[in-house]
């Protein structure tokens, strides 16, 4: 029987068979399944190749992918829109939405901004005004929802909601940052009712908060700090399972307007930290009794939203908030030294112009022994990391528009990601998936 087309739906190529020796998993967390940007996927295939694409609305949240299924979270109208599809086909399997009133204060769009996780039975999503809602990843029914903001009291923040929540165990960790407290809530995953509270102070940023087993025990840190006078934020390192602040490290810019956004990075016993409106970047050792020991700092080694990556004992990452002067920077991580920084000017030619453009506030993933950077503008570069200095392997330009913020899905060898906003060609928001898979090579991991 013929099957009518999808609106919205483009299909152009099926994806290659996995290797047989491929390893793949799903990337159903934020920063993926380690929640540092690190990939185990191999053997992959360095040009990408555009399997399917859709329309989506605004917003900036990342994609999920889990068990097959891609799953989208975007606005359409005056509606957040939750969207799962077919990882492999861009095929709608099931849709969910809800009324959602915000404006943004900045100017910027009023779509969601984290990305919805699942634990492979349900989705979770939480709204750019605070809404909080469970759904079943088979069929999207609603399991229990929560509007976190009208629970908690918590006013808006400079760009609504932003920090992702974080599945650990049987608990939903979630950044209320209310200012009085608290700045971080478990909630039962299976029911939405409140296991802990933690934390008074500092109001919430737009970093994700990240677990880590430390000195044999299991860890939570959360980056806070967003809109409060006098500003105020920092790391709060947390017992994951009662919620007992074991420490608190202050670090937030004293700037107004200013937002502490990226991730934690935890490294061994040390935990990387970093914001871009003055204070930079600082490495913090952690005691086994959970107490924080700074142990050096660096002003010019600031992220914005993008988190930090390392391999080898180093540090990877975008300085600044950009869009111009806005670096890949290099830093030694015993000692905080800077060992280059490098914005490559990229020529691509588009719709008859030739435009010069940087990575800007570009993402990272470190997989299959090399870094994949997708630009803020859309050009996706593959690089050889290394302390002695900018390397680029190749690099495709998969459309030109602004905004490209989220950290792309790798999973299965195939790589999910969004455009943000309108390209310079006109090409509208979408979400695309390219195909990365390579052959199995007798002897190689991956083909170059």
């Amino acid at each position: 029987m013929h099957q009518a087309k999808e609106v919205g739906l483009t299909f152009h190529v099926p994806p290659k068979p996995l290797a047989t020796n491929a390893i793949t998993h799903d990337w159903r967390d934020f920063l993926g399944p380690s929640h540092n940007a690190l990939s185990t996927e191999t053997p992959l295939w360095e040009t990408p190749k555009l399997v399917w694409e859709r329309i989506k609305g605004e917003g900036y949240a990342s994609p999920c992918v889990v068990a097959g299924k891609a799953i989208v979270f975007h606005r359409l109208g005056e509606q957040e829109v939750v969207e799962c599809v077919a990882a492999e086909t861009g095929k709608r399997l099931w849709k969910f939405a809800y009324v959602s009133v915000y404006s943004d204060r900045y100017g910027f769009n009023a779509g969601p901004r984290c990305q919805p996780i699942s634990d492979g039975k349900n989705v979770y999503i939480y709204g750019v005004a605070g809404k909080l809602t469970c759904l079943s990843l088979a069929t999207g029914q609603v399991v229990w929802k929560r509007d976190i903001a009208a629970d908690y009291k918590v006013p808006q923040n400079y760009f609504g909601v932003g920090a992702t929540p974080l599945l650990e165990g049987n608990l939903l960790i979630v950044v209320v940052g209310k200012d009085s407290g608290p700045s971080v809530v478990a909630f039962d995953k299976a029911t939405g009712k409140q296991v802990w509270a933690a934390g008074k102070g500092w109001t919430a940023g737009y970093a994700s908060p990240v677990p880590a087993t430390v000195h044999g025990k299991r860890r939570l840190f959360a980056f806070l700090g967003g809109d409060s006078r006098p500003t105020e934020g920092g790391l709060l390192a947390l017992d994951a399972l009662t919620g007992k602040v074991e420490a608190t490290f202050p670090w937030r810019s004293r700037r107004y307007e200013s937002v502490n956004a990226s991730a934690p990075l935890v490294i061994g016993n040390q935990v990387f930290i970093s914001e871009c409106y003055g204070m930079g970047g600082t490495l913090l050792d952690i005691k086994p009794d959970g107490t924080l020991t700074q142990l050096w700092a660096n002003k010019r080694f600031g992220t914005h939203f993008m988190t930090a990556i390392h391999k080898n004992g180093y540090l990877y990452g975008i300085d600044g908030h950009g869009p111009q002067n806005a670096p890949l920077v290099c830093v030694e991580l015993k000692t905080g030294k800077e060992l280059w920084r490098e914005e490559p000017e990229w020529e691509v030619s588009v719709s008859g112009k030739t435009l010069r453009l940087a990575p800007a506030l570009a993402s990272l993933i470190l997989v299959d022994g090399r870094c994949l950077m997708l630009g803020e503008y859309g050009q996706l570069a593959w690089l050889d990391l290394n302390p002695k200095g900018y390397k680029e392997l190749s690099r495709t330009s998969l459309f030109v528009a602004r905004e490209s913020w989220g950290t792309p899905a790798l999973s299965r060898g195939l790589l999910t990601l969004c455009q943000n906003e309108v390209g310079v060609d006109g090409s509208q928001r979408r979400l695309l998936c390219y195909d990365l898979r390579a052959a199995t090579i007798p002897g190689r991991k991956s083909m170059h």
